[in-house]
């Protein structure tokens, strides 16, 4: 198993989060974004799309981080990232989501570049751009984990399941563009949980061997 990841990339984070709670060994394959290694001739035959992460697993590629893990989930069941219930399975997917659908995709390195090429944006203003979609993003999280009796230690019960494989890289970005979390004390008890544990540890950004 090897998994096409950057250090600092958030949907890499996620999916290294995943496959250490499950303990699955995979081969790091460091692909520098910075560098623009993701859009070489060699890495565009892996994923057409050229971005992280690509995971490849008995010969096949799989790509986009949510599937990635629904992969994971399926293929090595235990421990389980979903919990038993449709109700709650889809609980937590929709925490997940609104980090991969609503907060992530407006933020991450194509967008931002892009807003500076195009739109001549100074860094402030990119920042000012990050910032608000991760305040509206956390502020629907906060109500939904605080008003859910399912809320426990983690964003569902006692176990980290997928939503914390997805919250955590967030929390992280939302600290390096400097935004208060102190409106939001669920999410942070939540990743202070999160960051005692051995798995997200291990899948922490500054303990990537391409750390920069």
């Amino acid at each position: 198993m090897k998994l096409y990841s950057y250090w600092r990339s958030s949907a890499s984070y996620r999916v290294r989060i995943a496959l250490a709670l499950k303990g699955l060994k995979a081969e790091i394959v460091p692909v520098n974004l910075l560098k623009g290694e993701q859009k070489s001739a060699p890495y565009a035959k892996i994923n057409p799309e050229r971005r992280v992460p690509a995971l490849m697993d008995g010969g096949e590629v799989l790509t986009q981080s949510f599937s990635i893990i629904e992969y994971l989930e399926e293929q090595y069941p235990a421990p389980p990232l979903l919990p038993l219930t449709p109700l709650e399975r889809a609980r937590v997917r929709a925490l997940a989501q609104i980090v991969a659908c609503d907060i992530s995709p407006l933020n991450n390195l194509g967008p931002m570049q892009f807003l500076g090429q195009q739109f001549g944006l100074t860094q402030e203003q990119k920042n000012q751009w990050h910032r608000h979609w991760v305040i509206a993003g956390f502020a629907a999280l906060e109500q939904m984990l605080e008003k859910s009796s399912c809320t426990g230690t983690f964003c569902h019960g006692a176990e980290p399941t997928m939503a914390d494989c997805f919250l955590v890289p967030q929390v992280y970005n939302a600290r390096r563009y400097h935004l208060d979390l102190s409106p939001y004390p669920v999410i942070a008890r939540i990743d202070a949980a999160c960051a005692e544990h051995p798995a997200f540890i291990a899948a922490h950004p500054v303990n990537q061997k391409d750390a920069a």
